[in-house]
């Protein structure tokens, strides 16, 4: 597909104010809220676990089942309504949750407040990428959403690191006390944010004729192509998200305190290589760097699951080839989501990122329930786990089409 020219007087309007630092940084800052509604809470898990008397994982699978879920209502809406009133609405939900969360004592409670907190969470990130989609064409598109996730990427290296300190110094409530703050001061920064979807150009079918346009989507091979590809590598991201507290700090007996320092490390790899990405998407076709990338990424967790089988390395060679294969992610999630959404029509593209997001964040779904399911106490389920929809992942990339090959 060729690129998407801007066709109005508004388009270059609108991408003469994506050029601002400030409206890059509120981008970067509401595509955050997913890793810092997980990660700043991952080094607490052991200690809710015996406070609220129950799998604590679950906290993780129904923010991930409420935000899979609310992203397919909120992307239509926003085609026909704009962006900025539906982010509005979902910091608004995602602070009282948080303060639900701060409130819970029972594991029943705490998973409620966790849905409703994701119900809000979810618009973040969408609208985020739905508004670089907006702003930007294909190749732009992919600098962009680089250029996001390096910002992003401050999230899960700091989330962990002062949930540490938080467990340390008080307990598991005051993490949530801080993302209900934190909650607020994005609302008084949306104030700034433009609306990049101007009336002319929103969807005007109704609301409740959405899943027509899921229809459509699914039905899009090229869409569906990149959507499955990095679907695959978030069940990989995820599985070491929900499971790497119990092995980090239960098997190998890293205290609290420290495993946000392990896990954000890994987090310095997406910000080196998006930084990189920036540059080699201006060079290279999407379609090479998402190859590239995936393979990189399942040779790492290849290598990490064969060191593990031969007892090879211990936690060192865990913690370097996890932090390889993350160093993919900026690169991964940037391409397969640029050429997706450039497979699609522009009246389409907040539905089209939510059914991205949808199968994106709710791959972690899969995550939890294989680890459940498989876990034997040791680290062989999580690598394994990795391993098998990393290889996925570089499988699907390996066939993708060569619509956006040699991109510009």
């Amino acid at each position: 597909m060729s690129s998407v020219i801007p066709d109005s007087a508004g388009d270059k309007r609108a991408q003469g104010r994506a050029s601002d630092v400030g409206l890059l940084l509120i981008l970067g800052a509401l595509m955050a809220f997913t890793s810092l509604s997980i990660d700043i809470y991952l080094p607490a898990m052991p200690s809710m676990q015996r406070d609220l008397h129950g799998d604590a994982e679950l906290t993780i699978t129904s923010f991930l089942v409420g935000f899979a879920i609310a992203q397919l209502f909120w992307g239509p809406v926003s085609d026909r309504i704009g962006r900025r009133r539906p982010l509005v609405i979902g910091v608004t939900l995602f602070a009282v949750g948080s303060m639900g969360c701060a409130l819970s004592q029972t594991m029943g409670q705490m998973v409620f407040w966790r849905v409703f907190q994701a119900f809000g969470a979810c618009t973040g990130p969408m609208l985020a990428r739905t508004m670089v989609r907006d702003l930007y064409t294909r190749t732009h598109a992919a600098r962009a959403l680089s250029t996001l996730t390096v910002i992003m990427a401050v999230a899960p290296i700091a989330g962990p690191l002062i949930g540490g300190q938080i467990v340390r110094w008080g307990s598991w409530h005051g993490i949530f006390w801080l993302l209900a703050f934190m909650a607020v001061a994005m609302l008084l920064a949306l104030r700034r944010l433009p609306e990049t979807l101007p009336a002319e150009r929103r969807a005007v079918t109704p609301a409740h004729k959405a899943f027509g346009d899921y229809r459509t989507l699914l039905g899009n091979p090229v869409f569906m192509r990149y959507v499955l590809c990095v679907t695959l590598y978030y069940i990989s991201i995820y599985a070491f998200v929900a499971g790497s507290p119990r092995v980090y700090i239960e098997y190998f007996h890293v205290a609290p305190e420290y495993y946000g320092w392990l896990f954000g490390l890994s987090m310095v790899g997406v910000t080196s290589i998006s930084l990189v990405n920036r540059k080699l998407v201006s060079r290279f076709g999407l379609d090479t760097l998402l190859r590239a990338a995936t393979a990189g990424a399942a040779a790492a967790m290849l290598a990490c699951a064969g060191f593990w089988e031969l007892r090879i390395g211990g936690l060192p060679a865990i913690v370097v080839l996890v932090f390889l294969f993350f160093s993919m992610n900026g690169v991964i999630a940037a391409s397969a989501t640029a050429a997706a959404l450039d497979g699609v029509e522009r009246q389409l593209a907040g539905s089209a990122t939510a059914l991205i997001g949808s199968l994106q964040y709710g791959s972690g779904i899969v995550s939890s329930l294989l680890l459940v399911a498989l876990s034997d106490g040791t680290p062989r389920a999580l690598v394994a786990v990795m391993a098998v929809f990393a290889l996925a992942a570089a499988l699907v990339a390996a066939r993708s089409a060569s619509g956006l090959k040699g991109a510009r």
